[in-house]
C-alpha cells in the first residue's frame, strides 16, 4: 500500500470515529435529559404520594418511616 492510501485510509478511519463520537455525545446528551424529566416526574409523584398519605391519616408518610426492623 502506497503512503497516499494509507493516508487517504487514516483519514477516512478518523472520519467515522468522529462521527460515531458525535453520534454517542448527542445520544448521552438525550439521555441525560430523559433522566433529568424521569427525575422530576418520580419527585413530584413522590410529593403527591406524600401529601395523600398525609390526607388520608394524617400520619408520617412513608417515605419518611423507618422500617418496622429498625
Amino acid at each position: 500500500m502506497a503512503m497516499k492510501d494509507e493516508l487517504t485510509a487514516l483519514e477516512e478511519r478518523i472520519a467515522r470515529l468522529m462521527k460515531e463520537t458525535d453520534e454517542l455525545s448527542d445520544e448521552i446528551a438525550r439521555q441525560g435529559r430523559e433522566i433529568d424529566r424521569l427525575r422530576r416526574q418520580v419527585d413530584l409523584l413522590l410529593g403527591r404520594e406524600a401529601e395523600r398519605e398525609y390526607d388520608g391519616g394524617g400520619s408520617v408518610p412513608l417515605v419518611d418511616q423507618k422500617p418496622p426492623h429498625w
